[in-house]
């Protein structure tokens, strides 16, 4: 069996900070796998610019001017990250690739897993999933929402593991497969465990960040989240169903109590109280389920537009 070709999708965005530093570390990985023969030497690195504003692209342009193994692309604008890693995963199969890597530009995610990757893609699968270890850079925020997130997925169906990331291998099968969904907002994570392939689990550990920020906020977070509940499972809509129906129900028997009051004890007298806490109570249930409803109506409406996910601006080949 011939060596298989490997790109290693890196999307970005204002990375000027480690950008050169995670060229480097990565091409020495290539390297390192070019010697001991397990991938071939077409194998390159994919830089997705998801538009910046620093001097990110610049720095990749003058790192693909010295060394012709990393290539990329620049967005007109910022699409997102998960825009960034398809665009990276559509150029590997584009450039008739055996098998695609995905990792974060700041390689707090261990750039020596991917040759046990590589191990897992011989064996015959087709994604190779990494697991982080533990959560030890993160704070007790991120830590609590992140399992709260993965406890929610699950819950609605979409059997997402947890602690599992964008860190993973899919060979030409599964990049054929990821070509045929059109989705505009295509939740990854969701989708390589929706389509039923052959997939395997890699643990690694996480380090800290070599220079900068990390750009995911708790509004990416939130949106990433979202559109991985909408993208995945009607769970939340029956939920909504069956909240309203238990609602008439209450509603059905509060009104028979106050019937019953009325007939029996003329004199009972309403505490207007309890009368706006129930409506405060009803009212805030109907606005959580129209804005249920909306989330899947917006998703909807963002789909049918038709619009391309993302615009690219250069492309260095």
């Amino acid at each position: 069996m011939n060596p298989p070709k490997l790109a290693i999708v890196v999307p970005c965005y204002n990375e000027e900070l480690c950008i050169k530093n995670t060229a480097e570390k990565l091409s020495e990985v290539i390297a390192y796998l070019l010697d001991k023969k397990k991938i071939s030497r077409d194998s390159f690195i994919y830089f997705v610019d998801d538009g910046s504003v620093d001097k990110t692209w610049n720095i990749i342009s003058s790192l693909h001017a010295q060394n012709r193994q990393i290539k990329g692309q620049r967005f007109l604008r910022n699409f997102g990250n998960q825009k960034a890693i398809l665009a990276g995963l559509e150029a590997a199969n584009r450039f008739n690739c055996d098998c695609a890597v995905s990792i974060d530009a700041d390689l707090q995610q261990d750039e020596w897993t991917i040759e046990k990757f590589l191990d897992k893609y011989q064996k015959g699968y087709d994604v190779v999933c990494g697991i982080r270890n533990n959560r030890k850079t993160d704070t007790f925020f991120k830590k609590f929402t992140a399992l709260c997130f993965y406890k929610m997925m699950n819950f609605l169906g979409a059997n997402i593991p947890v602690n599992h990331s964008d860190f993973r291998l899919i060979n030409r099968r599964a990049l054929n497969i990821l070509n045929m969904y059109n989705e505009r907002y295509l939740f990854l994570r969701g989708f390589f465990y929706d389509v039923g392939l052959k997939t395997a689990y890699v643990n690694f550990d996480v380090k800290q960040r070599y220079a900068g920020k990390s750009k995911f906020n708790l509004f990416n977070l939130s949106g990433l989240a979202l559109n991985g509940i909408t993208s995945y499972s009607v769970v939340p809509l029956r939920l909504v169903s069956l909240l309203g129906f238990t609602m008439t129900i209450v509603a059905t028997i509060l009104g028979t109590i106050a019937v019953c009051n009325k007939i029996f004890f003329a004199n009972f007298q309403h505490d207007w109280v309890i009368d706006l806490i129930l409506s405060c109570f009803f009212g805030g249930i109907e606005l959580f389920c129209l804005g249920s409803i909306g989330e899947y109506i917006g998703q909807i409406f963002l789909e049918v537009k038709g619009r391309p996910r993302y615009i690219t601006d250069v492309e260095l080949k």
